[in-house]
């Protein structure tokens, strides 16, 4: 990723962090729709640390964009097959499908971009890359800014259900008896620390669009 390079290394712990915990949730789902969904956020969270590393450190071309595209193209292909099989389109199918091809297109702007802050047709701002689309990169921003803030709003109900819970759960036998069934619920299937991952991961591809 071009830009200033602590930017960079938080990005990539961010959502190495993230990819982490999705293998982890992977692993805690039984076979079906949960477990693909949680491979595909993992696949996404590791796809944007790799892609965050600063180009100082690490500039991949010419073979790290065609592999990023080619992946990603990929993952959007499988969001989207359920449609093609009838199997309706929900509209996290519809996020993942957006963010695979958003990935796509970063990974052709790196390779059309430039690291030295200068490209044939005139002159950059240091640490841009010269391959984006600004009307594309517009909307993209748009949509993550929107996602952003919706995750955001949707987690908030969720943290507070989860104190009254606990709180509750000190008050009366049948509130400890509600409590100890949520807590019994593995940290990796937390619906909050599903949404928080979420929400990380829409940060992140916001943060890596600003500098296409």
């Amino acid at each position: 990723m071009h830009g200033a390079p602590l930017v960079g290394w938080l990005l990539v712990a961010l959502c190495a962090a993230t990819g982490a915990y999705c293998l982890l949730q992977m692993r805690g789902e039984p076979p079906g729709p949960g477990r693909r969904v949680a491979g595909a956020e993992a696949l996404m969270g590791w796809g944007m640390a790799a892609m965050a590393v600063p180009s100082t450190v690490l500039d991949p071309r010419p073979w790290g964009p065609p592999a990023f595209a080619a992946v990603f193209a990929v993952a959007a292909v499988r969001a989207l097959l359920p449609v093609v099989r009838g199997a309706g389109f929900p509209g996290h199918r519809l996020h993942h499908a957006i963010g695979s091809l958003a990935m796509v297109y970063m990974a052709l702007a790196m390779m059309t971009g430039t690291t030295s802050g200068h490209h044939h047709t005139g002159q950059l701002a240091p640490g841009r890359m010269a391959g984006g689309v600004p009307l594309l990169t517009g909307v993209l921003l748009v949509y993550f800014a929107v996602y952003v803030v919706r995750s955001g709003l949707r987690l908030v109900p969720m943290t507070d259900g989860a104190l009254d819970g606990a709180g509750g759960g000190a008050v009366d036998d049948a509130g400890a008896d509600a409590g100890a069934g949520s807590s019994g619920i593995g940290w990796s299937r937390r619906p909050e620390l599903r949404h928080a991952c979420r929400l990380s991961m829409g940060i992140g591809m916001f943060a890596m669009l600003l500098t296409v």
